[in-house]
């Protein structure tokens, strides 16, 4: 009897903790801490924020892969003067820091614009889904849609994982 009820305090007892370490962040909660992120994101473009936007992911080396629309890969290529110079990727990877650091290099503002934001989390990860155009100056410069997936550390939410679709303006700038 004794071993039962010992063993009914220790459950009990054990219960009582490991629900306090599985505790997730409470949804609505999140999703501020989320849209504090897009907002973020979005204003260190326009101020070529480099640390700012560093600090907003897992890690440098996240994957960040966008995917060209055919018909921009086509216009892309056919506008090639050289037969040697390489084909344009239907599908590129490549990091935070490099497009971060080409946007602060421009002379010209870019910006970034989203709409139907999505946001679904259960307090410790998050998907945030939105259309969004990216903007050199006031010319539309290519739009798509994005996805990412975030998770909430000891730190803070940070985006784990870009991943974007990319039609490119055909109409050329002026």
């Amino acid at each position: 009897m004794r071993i039962a009820i010992a063993a009914s305090v220790l459950f009990f007892g054990l219960s009582i903790s490991t629900s306090q370490l599985a505790y997730a962040e409470d949804t609505t909660v999140s999703r501020q801490h989320i849209e504090q992120i897009i907002d973020t994101f979005k204003n260190t473009i326009i101020n070529k924020d480099i640390a700012g936007f560093m600090r907003l992911f897992l890690r440098d080396n996240i994957t960040w892969t966008g995917v060209y629309t055919d018909g921009s890969v086509e216009r892309y290529n056919a506008s090639l003067k050289d037969p040697n110079e390489p084909r344009g990727p239907k599908v590129e990877n490549t990091g935070p820091r490099r497009f971060i650091e080409n946007i602060a290099k421009a002379k010209e503002v870019r910006s970034e614009t989203f709409s139907n934001v999505r946001i679904d989390t259960d307090g410790d990860m998050a998907q945030v889904w939105f259309d969004y155009t990216f903007m050199v100056g006031d010319y539309k410069n290519n739009w798509g849609k994005e996805s990412w997936q975030l998770v909430r550390t000891e730190n803070g939410w940070k985006i784990a994982a870009v991943v974007y679709s990319v039609e490119e303006n055909p109409i050329p700038r002026r």
